[in-house]
């Protein structure tokens, strides 16, 4: 499986405090034939102790080889595509060498982020940066260079990953403003030159 796509709402300011249940559902899994399977996934946050819904995430995974099985071809979320004009704002932020292993600490233990033999075996050459990590630098940019490090002005976050980050590379995130509140941004590796994060966009208040 690869993780194609994932998008967060924020509905409700995030407690300093307290304690956060998830509730996922798969809400379609889409037959894309020799391309494999579309998997999409919804989860509501909601905090335990007042039922209030803080945040929704949405996620695609791509099953790489599982399609033909006789399901539905759509709908297809369609990817919105970043402005051609040079970007408005560019941010660099480095990752550690150690990032994949820090980020194991939130529950991911998937040997591809730690063991070098499994990220040899899968084609890598080390080890690779979890996707959610890329997409939380991308985040950290959007949050600096768009809402002025002020979170309440974010409402939501949406990407679609287009290659790995190893860790201890720099991503540079291009960043767009756009009408009604929007912010297109794309991000790569500097070292590599290579968009590892493609047709971004945030709601942002003013």
């Amino acid at each position: 499986i690869l993780h194609g796509e994932e998008s967060i709402t924020i509905l409700r300011k995030l407690p300093v405090e307290g304690r956060l249940v998830a509730r996922m559902k798969v809400a379609q899994v889409i037959d894309r034939g020799d391309q494999g399977a579309f998997i999409y996934s919804e989860r509501e946050i909601i905090d335990a102790e007042t039922g209030d819904v803080i945040a929704l995430n949405w996620r695609n995974t791509i099953a790489r080889a599982d399609g033909n099985f006789g399901g539905p071809a759509g709908p297809v979320r369609r990817a919105r595509a970043v402005p051609e004009r040079p970007a408005d704002q560019i941010v660099d932020l480095p990752t550690l060498p150690q990032s994949a292993l820090i980020y194991r600490l939130s529950g991911d233990y998937n040997p591809l982020h730690a063991d070098p033999a499994v990220g040899k075996a899968a084609g890598f050459r080390q080890p690779i940066l979890h996707g959610l990590c890329t997409f939380g630098v991308a985040g950290h940019a959007v949050l600096k260079a768009a809402a002025g490090y002020r979170p309440e002005r974010v409402r939501s976050v949406n990407c679609r990953f287009s290659s790995p980050v190893y860790p201890g590379e720099t991503i540079r995130t291009e960043l767009w403003k756009e009408p009604d509140g929007i912010t297109a941004f794309r991000c790569s590796v500097v070292e590599r030159g290579i968009v590892v994060l493609n047709n971004g966009w945030a709601e942002i208040e003013s």
